[in-house]
Order: structure tokens, then C-alpha cells, then sequence
């Protein structure tokens, strides 16, 4: 007996004697133990590569991060190109893509290719996070094996929801984090049923990275300084400058985003790319990898040593001169992440956002200490805060800004601050933009997946399925005569589509307007298409997304409108009706708990 056919027979003993409620429960924690033993994997690569590098690296400027970088992200742009082939950059929107446009369906090379690429472009130096390539990594381990258990498209969604929380639980040994990472970010609208799987993945995933890395927070915090109500004002004050900067970031990010991929050739790119990314760490040395020592060292209130290995040690003695090289830093940090991914390199924005927040609530507290407020800013809680107001507004989700710094730091006793500032800079972003950084490519696309359930149905419906072809298509020189015998007499439909000899759509013929005349013979030769057809409602384009289908419809007031594709050539009909229908049977089989 072949190995595929023992596979057959234990699928249909699962689907015989294990419910297939509880059967998802097992998968989850199978997800949880894969998106896990990848997250700890790529920590061991990323801080191997790093150590064996640094062993180089001595005080003062030093040369090696020149080339460090240059090396990470080549390796990594090679190995994308020409051994995976395919595109593994911003990893939470090819999650978010897939949920809504490929029916949760990651390829299975997303299982390892961004874990090699990212562990290359971090460990040389690159100034981007592992956590979005983990994240997808999680996600399309959880998708994959969905599929080889033949799942089915709910299902689907719902691990590749498990892979993706149980990679933040995993990474960050954040359980709470990772299963509010999932409602926020990839915004799946959840029934009771499918938490139980999301909080295994996420506990599973933590429990493994507890006993293998150890149990203590990922970032050492002690809190000195109780916090008081009097501090409340410069909270919310730290909100605002919190969001104001995601603002910069997101649009910055981008827009210089956008000037890599308007490069036409790949070395074009990586030239720029390498340039920028080992000038800028060369200069501001922490900006090299993820950043988490930088963080660190923040935290701890010991930023004299940020300049250890840079041009302008010397300076740090100075107040304004670590007030100058960490503000140079805050505007410079968006430039070297982007240029690490545009120049060919891997990784995410999840860590750049922390390290931004955290060098923002420190500059702020250190700023406004310097003029003697009449209540003190203790400057390394303030970098905590900073750290969940900045990734609250990039990522869009305030509660997972929270939830996950007070994982990170153990800094439960500062979750009323930490709530404010999340707050504030969520809502001053939104002023802004109504989309996070991940979000924002698919929105412009119609193909994001929300939180409001029409929208979320209609994304998920493919307008492709809903043409109706079976109208029979007449020209402009035909007859009326010709129209009463080839099209009306052969066919139960009241509409049909005049389209040129290229197939060019040029309007319809309505049998209600041709009434008066199509049971009249002598009329029959009288009269040609061209004189009693007309312009329909509107046109869909096969491109559109349903959301501006149903606009269209909403305007119009009509029940069937023609579809044509770019070039204005007729493809069929699409009816409300067909559309209603749909909708239900995607409402019902997507969103409708068990």
C-alpha cells in the first residue's frame, strides 16, 4: 500500500470517529508547535549571524557596517530571485491578500523561504523586524496544513488566523497578543468557536518558547517611578506626537516604497538600496538589525552608550547631543528600513515601529524634562508608552499596541498609561489615514477584508463568478428582422448585447423598446440595430472590486448591467439577483459560527 493511500484511509478514519470541531483543535496545536519551532529557529539564526559578526566590531566608527549590510541583503535578494522565485516581501498583507482574495490559500514555500531570506537580511544588519516573514511563515504553515487535511475554505481562514497568532505568541511570548493580533490586524470577525483554536496556537506557541528561551520577559523593565495622575496631560500629549510620527512613517515608508519599485531593473534597486541602508548604519550604528539592544538600553535609561561605535562618539556628554542623535535617528530609521527591502532584503515593520515608539517616548520625556515641568517625566516609562502609542497607530489596533508591550516588558502596573497613549496616537492617525501600512495597498484595491460584514462579504466575492454568458450577441448592421429570428425567437432573455466584429461592447437591444415594432414583418427591413439600440445603465469592468459593482448597481437602479474586460470587449451580464444569491451563500459558509 502506497504512502498516499495509508493518507486516504486515515482521513477517512478521522472524518468516521474524531468530530471535526475537535479535529481543528488538534490541528491548532499542531500549528501552534510549527509557527513556534519557526519563530525560535530564526531567533537562533538571526543572533548566530549577529554574534559572529560583531566579534569584529570594535568602539568607535568602525568600518565593518559599511559592508555588513550590503552582504545581508544581497544574499538574501539572490536567494529570493533565484531560488524561491517569487515575491515574500510584506508579509501581513500577502496574509491579508490571501484571506480575502485567495480563499486562505499561502503557498508552501512561505513555510521557510522568508525565514531563510529575513535571518540573512537581519543578521548583516538590516534595519527591518523578523516578525511580519514569521508571521507569514506561521500563517502559511497554518494554510497548508489545513489544506493537506482537506479543510474547507472557513477552516481555512480560521488557521491561517492560528499560524499567524501563534508566530506573535511565539516570537514575542505573547499569548494575549497574538490572539488580539489577529482580531485587530488580519480583522477575521470571530464567533466563539473559532477563539478556542486561536488561543491554542497562541498558549502553545508561548509554552514553547517559554521552555526553550526561558520564562523571564523579552525585555528586561523595572519600574521606578509609580505613576500618577498628574502625569495624565503629558500622556495624552505623548499619544498625539506618537501618532504624528506613525503618520511621517507610514507615509514616508510609502512613498520611498514607492520610488524603489518604480526602478525598472533589480540592481538598480539593490545599488540604492545598499548605499543608503550601510550609510545610514555606518552613521547612526543602532540603526543596524532589528534594534531590540537599542530598545533595551532605553529602557534601562543607559542611552550613553548608543554612540559607541559611531562617527559622533563624543557627543553623548552633551544634554542636546543624544537629544540630536536620537531625533536624527527617529527620521532616518524609516529610510533605512525601506531601502533594506527595496534594495532586495526581507523583513517587516513590526520591530521598526516598536523602535521608533521607543525612541520617540524617550525623546519626548527627555525634551520636556530639560525646561523643568512642575511633575517629572520618568523618560524610560515614557519609552514604553512610546513603544504602544507608535505601534497602536502604524498597526491600527490599540489594543494589540497595549496588550503586547505589557507582554514584552512585564509592565502590567503601567496599562492605564499605556491604554492613553495607545488611544491617543490611534486616533490622531486615523485623523490621517483610515488604513494601517498593511492595510493601505489592499484597500486602494477594493480586496481588504474588514471588520463590517457587507464590506467583508462583498470582498470575498469574485465578480468572474457571476457572469452570465448565455446572451446571444447581435451586431449594429443586423435587421430587425434578423433580431426577431436569431436572437428573440431563440432565446428566453429580454436583453441582448450589440457588439462590433472585434467584440467591442456598443450597447444593447431591449426587447420592451422594440416591442411596438418586432410583430410587425414589413417593418423588418426597415429597421436596423444601430437605430433602436441604446447606451446601457453603466459598464462593469471584470476588474472592479464588488464593493464599486454594488455602487454601480445602488446609482443605476438596474437589475443587469454588461461586463467587459480593460479594452471595452464584451464578456456577458452580471444580474442583482446572482449577486444576492451569493452574498448569502458567502454570509452563511464565512461567517456563520457552528
Amino acid at each position: 500500500m502506497t504512502n498516499e493511500n495509508r493518507f486516504y484511509r486515515f482521513l477517512l478514519w478521522r472524518e468516521r470517529h474524531i468530530r471535526e470541531r475537535n479535529f481543528i483543535l488538534i490541528i491548532s496545536f499542531l500549528v501552534g508547535i510549527g509557527a513556534a519551532t519557526a519563530s525560535l529557529l530564526l531567533k537562533f539564526l538571526i543572533h548566530t549571524i549577529q554574534q559572529l559578526l560583531w566579534a569584529n566590531i570594535r568602539e568607535g566608527a568602525n568600518y565593518w557596517l559599511l559592508l555588513y549590510p550590503i552582504i545581508g541583503i544581497l544574499l538574501a535578494g539572490v536567494f529570493v530571485y533565484y531560488v524561491v522565485r517569487d515575491d515574500i516581501s510584506h508579509g501581513v498583507t500577502k496574509i491579508l491578500y490571501a484571506i480575502s482574495q485567495r480563499k486562505s490559500r499561502i503557498k508552501p514555500h512561505n513555510m521557510w523561504s522568508s525565514l531563510v531570506a529575513s535571518s540573512l537580511t537581519i543578521g548583516f544588519g538590516g534595519s527591518v523586524g523578523a516578525e511580519a516573514p514569521i508571521v507569514l511563515t506561521g500563517a502559511a504553515i497554518g494554510s497548508n496544513l489545513g489544506r493537506l487535511f482537506r479543510m474547507e475554505q472557513k477552516t481555512l481562514m480560521l488557521l491561517v488566523g492560528c499560524g499567524a497568532a501563534g508566530a506573535v505568541a511565539g516570537i514575542f511570548k505573547a499569548p494575549i497578543a497574538g490572539l488580539v493580533f489577529v482580531i485587530e490586524v488580519l480583522m477575521l470577525d470571530l464567533t466563539m468557536t473559532s477563539v478556542l483554536p486561536l488561543l491554542i496556537s497562541s498558549v502553545t506557541a508561548a509554552t514553547m518558547s517559554y521552555v526553550f528561551s526561558g520564562t523571564e520577559a523579552m525585555f528586561q523593565f523595572s519600574q521606578t517611578e509609580e505613576f500618577v495622575m498628574e502625569r495624565i496631560p503629558y500622556v495624552l500629549l505623548l499619544g498625539i506626537f506618537c501618532g504624528l510620527v506613525s503618520l511621517y512613517f507610514t507615509r514616508a515608508m510609502l512613498r520611498v516604497e514607492g520610488i524603489y519599485a518604480s526602478l525598472s531593473h533589480r540592481w538598480q534597486r539593490f545599488i540604492l538600496g545598499a548605499a543608503m541602508l550601510s550609510i545610514l548604519i555606518f552613521l547612526f550604528p543602532p540603526l543596524y538589525g532589528e534594534g531590540y539592544d537599542t530598545i533595551e538600553t532605553l529602557l534601562n535609561g543607559d542611552f550613553i552608550h548608543l554612540m559607541d561605535q559611531s562617527p559622533f562618539l563624543g557627543m553623548e556628554n552633551g544634554y542636546w547631543g543624544i537629544v540630536i542623535f536620537l531625533g536624527l535617528i527617529l527620521l532616518t530609521k524609516v529610510f533605512a528600513s525601506a531601502a533594506t527591502n527595496g534594495g532586495g532584503g526581507c523583513g517587516g515593520v513590526f520591530a521598526p515601529s516598536l523602535y521608533i515608539g521607543c525612541i520617540a517616548g524617550f525623546f519626548f520625556s527627555h525634551v520636556l524634562n530639560f525646561f523643568g515641568l512642575p511633575v517629572d517625566l520618568p523618560e524610560k516609562n515614557f519609552a514604553l508608552m512610546g513603544m504602544a502609542g507608535t505601534m497602536s497607530a502604524v498597526m491600527h489596533a490599540p489594543l494589540t499596541g497595549v496588550f503586547l508591550i505589557a507582554e514584552l516588558t512585564g509592565g502590567y502596573n503601567l496599562f492605564l498609561p499605556l491604554m492613553i497613549t495607545s488611544i491617543g496616537s490611534y486616533v490622531t492617525i486615523r485623523a490621517f489615514e483610515p488604513h494601517s501600512l498593511y492595510t493601505m495597498r489592499l484597500a486602494q484595491k477594493g480586496e481588504l477584508l474588514t471588520h463590517h460584514k457587507d464590506k467583508a462579504v462583498l470582498t470575498l466575492m469574485n465578480v468572474g463568478s457571476l457572469i452570465e454568458t448565455d446572451f446571444i450577441a447581435v451586431r449594429p448592421d443586423m435587421s430587425l428582422g434578423d433580431v426577431v429570428k436569431e436572437a428573440i425567437a431563440k432565446s428566453s432573455r429580454s436583453m441582448f448585447p450589440v457588439v462590433n466584429t472585434e467584440g467591442v461592447l456598443l450597447g444593447i437591444v431591449l426587447v420592451d423598446n422594440i416591442r411596438n415594432i418586432m410583430f410587425r414583418p414589413e417593418l423588418y427591413e426597415r429597421f436596423r440595430v444601430s437605430r433602436f439600440m441604446v447606451s446601457p445603465p453603466a459598464r462593469i469592468v471584470n476588474d472592479m472590486p464588488m464593493e464599486k459593482i454594488m455602487h454601480i448597481f445602488d446609482d443605476t437602479k438596474a437589475w443587469n448591467l454588461p461586463v467587459v474586460d480593460t479594452e471595452g470587449k464584451y464578456i456577458g451580464f452580471v444580474s442583482k439577483s446572482k449577486i444576492f444569491n451569493a452574498y448569502r451563500e458567502v454570509l452563511v459558509d464565512t461567517f456563520t459560527g457552528d
